[in-house]
C-alpha cells in the first residue's frame, strides 16, 4: 500500500478532491483508497455505474456515445471522469470501464481508463486502454490497482495540457 500512501500525501499536498467512476472495477478503486488512513482528506467519493442506465443518468455519458464506440471504449471512461467531476464540483477524477470475462468479441481483460482534471480555465482529460490476463477477479483487482497507480502520472500531464474547448 506504499503508493496509495504517496498518492493520498501528494492529493493532500495539491489539495485535490478525488471522485472515482467505476464500472469494471464496481467501485474497487474507492475502496482501496478507503483501506489508507487520512484518504478521507482528498475522497469526495465514487460512482459505480456498472449498469448502462446508471452511466447515463448518474453521471450524465451520452447514449449516442456508447451506441457509436461501445462501452469498453475511451470515448465513454472520458464521459465517465468528466461527468463525475460535473456532479460532485471534485477536482480530480479516475474512470474505468472495461470487459473482465470471456466474450464474443474476445475482449476479456480490455481495461479503458481516463483521468479528468477540472480548474478555473476548464477540463483537461486524458484516457488508455490497457490489456490485462488472469480470470474475472483478477483482471478486476489489477484494473482497479493500476487506475490508482498511475494516477499522478495522468495529473502531471493533465496539468500541461490544453483545457477542453
Amino acid at each position: 500500500m506504499q503508493g496509495l500512501d504517496q498518492l493520498i500525501a501528494l492529493l493532500k499536498a495539491r489539495e485535490l478532491s478525488l471522485v472515482t467512476a467505476e464500472s469494471c472495477t464496481c467501485g474497487l478503486m474507492a475502496s482501496l483508497l478507503g483501506d489508507i488512513p487520512g484518504c478521507g482528506a482528498v475522497l469526495y467519493g465514487g460512482f459505480v455505474v456498472y449498469d448502462e442506465e446508471a452511466k447515463y443518468r448518474l453521471i450524465g455519458v451520452n447514449r449516442e456515445t456508447v451506441e457509436r464506440f461501445g462501452l469498453t471504449s475511451e470515448e465513454v471512461a472520458r464521459e465517465m471522469a468528466i461527468g463525475a467531476l460535473r456532479v460532485t464540483g471534485a477536482r480530480l477524477a479516475v474512470s474505468n470501464t472495461g470487459v473482465a470475462d470471456d466474450s464474443a468479441e474476445d475482449a476479456s481483460g480490455t481495461q479503458c481508463y481516463a483521468y479528468a482534471l477540472a480548474g478555473n480555465d476548464g477540463t483537461r482529460v486524458v484516457s488508455e486502454t490497457v490489456q490485462f490476463e488472469g480470470d474475472r477477479v483478477a483482471i478486476r483487482k489489477q484494473a482497479a490497482r493500476y487506475g490508482l497507480e498511475q494516477l499522478m502520472a495522468r495529473y502531471a500531464e493533465l496539468t500541461v495540457q490544453r483545457p477542453l474547448g
